[in-house]
This record gives structure tokens, C-alpha cells and sequence, in this order.
């Protein structure tokens, strides 16, 4: 099949950030160092996302932007700690937005997550990918579901945790494709990963962050995407919308956000000197070689529309299918 929707779709996200790369550096909104506010550990993808971020940007802005980790409560510490800080854009976050539209329908938290905080830019997108083990007798994904059919109540699917996109996905294609593949929580991706290599679980809904080297390596078989559109990292897999599954449409968008409280004008200098330093050819060869997209620059109304149905739309799903907290 032609990949050339996925090469338009490339081509216009170029345009986009290089419209960003236009923005005068006179639009830069602060003359003071900026704490940059991580809902993670240093070294994973949040952390990493984070510090080449704040490495062109102070730069760009002649100030120190300094990465403060604050794991914990899933995302909980860091938000909240951004919510505290005076809204003067001298406190800014990133993070994926799985912690906004995610995380609050399976844990109690103690903010609004379409309320509370605004979105001012999205740099980076996490696709999610089917994968599992080579030496499955399934080579595609309408032969996977045979299999499964084939051997019922035998197989199993995991996710990088309960209530996470992943397992709404294994939940959705259980339903759409008549399958009763088992689900199997794992406490993040890696340990999931590797029952599947081992062949104790059959398939995994991962995101490419964490699946696309061992692709690449030929320890896992990926099967179809969970996207509109095919990915220029994988162009030879097939979306699920492709095989006849469009529900099956997941991904995570890494960027930057501020307290709802900052004033519109004074978020949108932040947007376009996030956007500025995110076009950076630098910036976008890092996050393609973590297994991240390119995310199409939006605007504040745009990306807060996004965030809102995304969380509805998960609400929804967590709704019909009894998942429990």
C-alpha cells in the first residue's frame, strides 16, 4: 500500500514548525531563568523530552532553563507544584498528556485536568503499536486474530498498566474482533515487553518509545498502528484503521504546559518560543530517534479542544467497560 498520505501529512508538520522557526526571538517571554517542572524520573521519556527541550530553548532565550525532576502520584507532585508557583510563566511543565487524560479516571487527583492547566504546545507524538513475539504463527493481524480465536481462553495481552490506552485498546479489539485475549497489567513497559519476547503474553499495546528498538532489532513483530495514519518511523506497518479497526486510534503528545492562571498574551510568547525551539532540526532529529513524531504546531484554543476530547473520550471508555480505579 502507498505511503503518501503519511509523506503529506510529514510535509505539512514541517511547514508548520518551520512557520515556527520564523517567530522573531523578540516574541521570548521572559529576561529570568525558567524551572522547567518533570512529572517523572530523570532518564525516561518525559525526562528526556524535557532536556532537549530546555537546552535550545535556553539558548534561544539567553536564560538558564533548568529541568526539575518531581516524580510521584502519578504526575500529582509536579502538577500540583506548577499550580503553586506564582502564574508569571517562569514555571512551565512537560509532560505526555497520558497524566491529564489518563491517569485522573483510574486514580483520585487533586486537580482539574481541563481546568486547572493550559497546554501551550505540543512538540512530540507517542504512536501506540500491537506487538508480539516472532515467533508467533501469526504474521499480520487478521492471521493474529485466527490464532486467537483459535485457542480460546488461552492467550493473553498486557499493558504498560491498568486504565492506560493500552489496555482500553486490548479491551475495544477484544469487542470489535470477537477475541477473549486475557488482559495482564505490567508496572510500565519494559517487564510487559519482555513476557512477550518470552512468549508468556501473547500481544502487547505499547508505544513506540519503548517497543520501536526492539522492532528494529527483530525481537518483536509489530502488526498495526494505532493511528489515522501510517508512521514515517514504521511506514511498512498498517494502521488498525487500515485493517478495518478505526476505533483503535491512540497516541500520547508530549509538550510544554502552564497554570490555567498565566494570562492568554503571555502564554501565547511562551507557545511561540517552545514552537521556535522545537523546529530546530537538532530537536527533531532527537525526539525521531526516541521513536517520537514531529506533534502539528496548534493553537491554545486548538491544543485545550484536544486535551478536553481526549479526556472525554477515555471517560467514556473507562465507563463502558467497568475499568476500576
Amino acid at each position: 500500500m502507498s505511503n503518501r498520505p503519511t509523506l503529506f501529512a510529514f510535509r505539512k508538520v514541517a511547514v508548520a514548525v518551520m512557520l515556527a522557526a520564523a517567530m522573531p526571538v523578540a516574541m521570548a517571554w521572559t529576561s529570568k531563568p525558567v524551572r522547567m517542572l518533570v512529572p517523572a524520573p530523570a532518564g525516561g521519556t518525559m525526562d528526556v523530552i524535557a532536556r532537549v527541550l530546555a537546552e535550545q530553548l535556553s539558548a534561544d532565550l539567553g536564560q538558564p532553563v533548568v529541568v526539575d525532576n518531581k516524580p510521584g502520584a502519578s504526575g500529582g507532585i509536579a502538577i500540583n507544584t506548577l499550580l503553586a508557583a506564582p502564574p508569571d510563566g517562569q514555571t512551565i511543565l512537560v509532560t505526555l498528556t497520558n497524566v491529564f487524560t489518563e491517569v485522573p479516571h483510574v486514580m483520585k487527583v487533586s486537580f482539574d485536568p481541563v481546568k486547572d492547566v493550559r497546554p501551550v504546545a505540543a512538540v512530540s507524538k507517542v504512536t501506540m503499536v500491537l506487538v508480539g513475539s516472532t515467533g508467533l504463527p501469526a504474521r499480520d493481524l487478521p492471521s493474529l486474530i485466527r490464532y486467537v480465536k483459535a485457542n480460546p481462553g488461552k492467550l493473553s495481552f498486557a499493558s504498560p498498566s491498568a486504565g492506560t490506552v493500552g489496555h482500553y485498546a486490548g479491551m475495544i479489539m477484544n469487542q470489535k474482533a470477537g477475541m477473549d485475549l486475557q488482559h495482564v497489567p505490567f508496572p510500565g513497559s519494559p517487564p510487559g515487553l519482555t513476557q512477550v519476547m518470552g512468549g508468556q503474553i501473547t500481544v502487547m499495546y505499547d508505544n513506540m518509545v519503548t517497543s520501536l528498538p526492539l522492532i528494529k532489532a527483530g525481537k518483536l513483530r509489530p502488526y498495526a498502528l494505532a493511528a489515522k495514519q501510517r508512521s514515517p518511523l514504521l511506514p511498512q506497518v498498517p494502521t488498525f484503521a487500515e485493517l478495518g479497526y478505526p476505533d483503535i486510534d491512540f497516541s500520547n503528545w508530549g509538550g510544554v504546559f502552564v497554570s490555567a492562571k498565566v494570562p492568554a498574551d503571555l502564554s501565547q510568547k511562551i507557545q511561540a518560543a517552545v514552537y521556535r525551539a522545537a523546529s530546530k532540526p537538532r530537536v527533531q532529529e532527537r525526539f525521531m530517534a526516541l521513536g517520537m513524531e514531529p506533534a502539528p504546531a496548534q493553537g491554545l484554543p486548538e491544543l485545550s479542544q484536544a486535551l478536553r476530547t481526549e479526556f472525554d473520550r477515555n471517560a467514556g471508555i473507562v465507563k463502558a467497560f467497568h475499568i476500576q480505579p
